[in-house]
């Protein structure tokens, strides 16, 4: 599927302001590619069609965690999770993407996981530190990206374990393991 053909058909599944909210990913990912030497192509392609199942209907989603067998252990944990597995399968399935590597960015973009590849790691940040986002910490995230992409990603993180926290809410295993694993590589940096 083309590039545009793409955009247009992601962007008629959301409300602008997440369609606005996706330009802001796309834009910060190929900038995070492009710093720390990731592949621009890909980071836009992985933030065009990461939000694609954002506003897909709930029994939607939870039939095809169950049919395609991903793991059933996200139906425990909060809906918000979801879209980023069926986004990759839709990617996959309804946009043709083949490439590995960008369906793992799609697939993990919002809970993160143990030993991220680069573009998993710029796709996320770029979900975290788009433009559009405000909330407390995002500037020292911001700051942080400047120079270090686990340093950053480690701060988003923090960041969401806390507002779940603070909520009472459950936190998803997945999202332990990611930062459980940035501060090993930070370890390993000597940062």
């Amino acid at each position: 599927m083309e590039r545009e053909q793409m955009i247009e058909s992601v962007r008629s599944q959301m409300p602008e302001k997440r369609w606005r909210h996706t330009e802001g990913v796309m834009a910060t990912a190929v900038l995070l590619a492009e710093r720390f030497g990731g592949d621009p192509r890909k980071a836009e392609l992985a933030a065009i069609l990461h939000d694609v199942a954002k506003y897909w209907a709930t029994d939607r989603m939870e039939r095809i965690i169950r049919e395609q067998g991903m793991p059933k252990e996200l139906l425990e944990y909060d809906k918000e999770l979801w879209h980023a597995p069926v986004g990759a399968w839709a990617a996959e399935h309804d946009y043709g993407v083949t490439d590995e590597e960008v369906l793992d960015a799609i697939r993990y973009h919002t809970s993160g996981r143990r030993r991220m590849t680069k573009l998993d790691k710029i796709v996320c940040l770029a979900d975290y530190m788009e433009p559009g986002r405000d909330f407390p910490g995002v500037n020292k995230i911001r700051e942080y990206s400047e120079h270090s992409l686990e340093k950053a990603l480690l701060a988003g993180f923090d960041s969401t374990i806390g507002f779940l926290l603070e909520k009472g809410r459950m936190i998803f295993p997945l999202t332990v393991e990611a930062r459980n694993g940035l501060i090993e590589e930070l370890t390993k940096q000597g940062g």
